[in-house]
């Protein structure tokens, strides 16, 4: 294994725990927000679940990041460098000014960008990023149909119920719904940097004929999006709890089972979806519960577009720093 092979990895990793950095805001903003848990403690639920996931998932997403984005057949170093530092610097830009922007897809932006300027439109597997980008759409509408979904049962379920009574249950609640969305979470976003390593390591040829995730591969990105998680994304909290819409207890609960459930399927299917776009989506549909108004669509709306820009900006990065590279090589 080269240094150049060696830093890549290395920056992977970095890249993995800007993801956990940049993301843990999602997986604990409505448990701090409703004062479930301390900062601290939610991130160290948020961590050890995290990395749970690696006993849980397969390696759906990590394939379709792997091969299923850009020809396998034209990755290289350059490749690779160019397609994380675009991600990188992105979460690092996005994380500055508190935008919950999706590293999953600043890692697919900067692998379309990369490839692009080394092989143009024909590197790019379109079938696989069709699907990414449809799931752009798809799984914050989805998120917020099933946060809407499990409102209304909850709601009614305890529709006779002191406030008191229910505030308790449900701060109980959350400690099992934020575990399970943190499970989610890792087990989407840690297969994306999986299957970047996984590229890179097969088009040096030190995977054989076959392309497949090593499990010291796995265990390194779990590792590295856990650590991300428990050093935190401060900046964003405050937008994902409480300036999209003032949440509650039982509120977080719908919240983050809707996204639970929509990054399990997700994962299943092998679509690496944002886990950002998922729980906020999940945020406004509980909150549009209330009333309309309780959701602040105009936070909202910034969100929008911080989503739409990622991919293009992302992707943007990942061609310059490709062109450096080779131009200096």
């Amino acid at each position: 294994m080269t240094s150049y092979i060696i830093f890549l990895v290395f920056l992977a990793l970095l890249f993995d725990f800007l993801n956990g950095f940049h993301d843990s805001a999602n997986s604990i903003a409505t448990v701090v927000s409703t004062r479930v848990l301390s900062p601290r403690l939610a991130v160290i639920w948020a961590a050890f679940f995290n990395f749970v996931a690696f006993f849980l998932f397969g390696h759906h997403v990590a394939l379709t990041i792997g091969k299923g984005i850009i020809d396998i057949a034209i990755v290289d170093n350059h490749v690779i460098f160019g397609t994380l530092m675009g991600a990188c610097l992105w979460n690092i830009i996005t994380w500055y000014f508190g935008l919950p922007t999706s590293s999953s897809h600043a890692l697919i932006g900067g692998m379309i960008g990369a490839a692009l300027v080394k092989t143009g439109p024909q590197a790019l597997v379109w079938q696989g990023i069709t699907k990414t980008v449809a799931f752009i759409f798809i799984s914050p509408v989805f998120g917020l149909i099933l946060g809407v979904v499990f409102g209304i049962a909850v709601y009614w379920f305890f529709r006779n119920s002191a406030p008191l009574q229910v505030d308790h249950i449900f701060r109980k609640g959350q400690l099992l719904s934020a575990a399970l969305y943190s499970l989610g979470h890792g087990g989407n976003d840690a297969q994306k940097t999986m299957g970047i390593i996984a590229s890179l390591l097969f088009s040096a040829g030190m995977l054989g004929k076959e392309f497949e995730i090593p499990k010291w591969v796995a265990v390194a990105c779990y590792s590295a999006i856990a650590l991300g998680t428990m050093f935190g994304g401060w900046r964003i909290v405050k937008t994902m709890g409480q300036k999209v819409a003032k949440l509650r207890p039982m509120d977080g609960f719908c919240a983050e089972s809707g996204a639970a459930v929509t990054l399990f399927m997700s994962s299943f299917l092998g679509v690496p979806v944002s886990t950002t776009h998922t729980i906020t989506g999940a945020i406004m549909g509980v909150g549009s519960l209330k009333r309309l108004s309780a959701v602040r669509w105009g936070v909202a709306g910034t969100i929008i577009w911080a989503w739409i820009l990622t991919i293009p900006c992302s992707a943007a990065i990942a061609a310059c720093c490709y062109a450096a590279m080779r131009f200096f090589s």
